[in-house]
């Protein structure tokens, strides 16, 4: 049952805290999920949340410290000293192990390697650190259970108990041949079934999913979401068992990559947070927002070459918000619709035929809203002509605007550029420019002037 952090709870630790009651303390933690506790920490302060951690025994301290927020592990792993980071180091998976590792500076790194106890885990540790942290290599725990192909079930089972003793949770048994090649995984069943003399190259399943050190995290994500897996192990070049990845550690990337996605559809360049500095924010905000002003003075300059079409049809001003907030919103609708069937691996097919699928669709949309507008238009004005112009205008905007919206995030995805930035105000400044332009061309087509 989770932990229901409230202000009077908060008070009474604080209370034990002030009064260094470790033993009141220790007794309210006994029970309590380390994720809960890492949630507690941070309604604390730094010093409040130190003195508890310092408290904590290592394997508690280790779990919190990979839930609780980066900004307060940076500082906790600041005031710890190398044996004490090593000692919380020698209680955790080597993945984990290896990402706290990472965020020391390169000094401390090798101090705290040099002082951990085990030293087959420093090993695999150093090991993990080499790869690049957005592939595999980088994701991978070391921990896994593996049986030769040449074993009897009986030396098998006898082996797999053996290595199970440092795996925290078995998700599949991988079988290799003496060289460590991956050859296949073992069914449980298929096991307690087999005679105690079988080889195991007579019962494991040839058929196994795997991914390369090398292979980008989306990829790893997209085949564990796609065949459904929890756990999948990782080869080298030569085919290799190295290691494995697990659904924990996707989920993980699949959320990192939903922040950033959300944040450069929202306009923001950079991985940032509520709590980031003045100038941090600064910095992720101000690129896209100063690429909305140029947009604006663009819509400005456009607007000044139509002067005379404002003086004779100064209703058309009072459409051109409308006009650019359809041709945004529009914009925005079908980047987002294949911006989302890309990271999922949905979309499918050429890109001009998801062209001519997305022009039918906002031929479709846009003619029902332009009837409406017309009939508006024309009510209020009483000239067909203007109506007429209007309308028009707004059927082909929204065409434009939708074919820009699709084949702008294919584009970039097709040049390997992250094609979540065209869902954000890109799009929507240049159907904004491309709107504004369209609407006066059209308009002033039609009406003559």
């Amino acid at each position: 049952m989770a932990l229901e952090i409230t202000h009077k709870l908060i008070k009474e630790l604080q209370g034990y805290i002030t009064s260094q009651k470790d033993g009141k303390i220790a007794e309210f933690f006994s029970d309590v999920h380390h994720a809960d506790i890492a949630e507690l920490l941070e309604e604390l302060s730094f010093e409040e949340a130190l003195y508890i951690i310092r408290l904590l025994d290592s394997e508690t301290t280790s779990e919190v410290l990979m839930d609780v927020d980066e900004d307060i592990r940076e500082k906790v792993l600041q005031k710890l000293s190398d044996k004490e980071i090593a000692e919380e180091i020698d209680e955790l998976d080597t993945d984990d192990a290896a990402d706290v590792i990472a965020e020391l500076p390169e000094k401390r790194k090798q101090e705290v390697i040099q002082k951990i106890e085990d030293k087959e885990h420093a090993k695999e540790i150093v090991e993990l650190l080499r790869y690049d942290e957005d592939t595999a290599g980088g994701l991978m725990a070391k921990e896994l259970v593996k049986v030769n192909e040449n074993w009897n079930v009986l030396t098998c089972v006898k082996e797999m108990r053996l290595q199970a003793e440092e795996v925290t949770r078995v998700h599949s048994i991988y079988v290799v041949d003496n060289d460590g090649k991956l050859k296949g995984r073992l069914s449980l069943k298929d096991l307690l079934m087999a005679s105690t003399r079988s080889k195991i190259a007579d019962v494991y399943i040839p058929k196994v999913d795997f991914v390369n050190v090398h292979d980008n995290n989306e990829d790893v994500a997209n085949i564990m979401r796609k065949y459904d897996l929890e756990a999948i192990p990782v080869v080298d070049e030569l085919g290799v068992l190295v290691g494995r990845i697990t659904i924990d550690d996707i989920v993980d990337v699949i959320k990192e990559e939903a922040d950033k996605d959300y944040q450069l559809a929202a306009g923001i360049t950079q991985d940032v947070e509520a709590d980031d500095s003045i100038w941090q924010l600064t910095r992720a905000r101000l690129p896209w927002l100063f690429l909305g002003l140029l947009g604006g003075i663009g819509a400005f300059l456009i607007m000044g070459n139509f002067k005379e079409t404002f003086k004779e049809n100064a209703v058309l001003f009072f459409f051109t918000p409308l006009i650019a907030a359809m041709a945004g919103n529009v914009g925005v609708q079908s980047s987002a619709i294949i911006v989302q069937g890309l990271a999922n691996d949905d979309v499918k097919g050429s890109i001009n035929s998801r062209l001519f699928k997305e022009m039918l669709l906002a031929l479709l949309n846009g003619l029902v809203l332009a009837i409406f507008l017309f009939v508006f238009v024309f009510v209020y004005e009483q000239d067909f002509l203007k109506a007429f112009a209007i309308s028009i205008s707004l059927v082909v905007v929204i065409i434009v605007a939708g074919l820009i919206g699709t084949f702008i995030p294919l584009f970039l995805d097709k040049q390997g550029i992250d094609p979540a930035i065209a869902t954000g105000p890109f799009i929507t400044t240049s159907n904004d420019i491309f709107g504004i332009l369209i609407y006066f061309l059209i308009a002033q087509l039609i009406l003559g002037i």
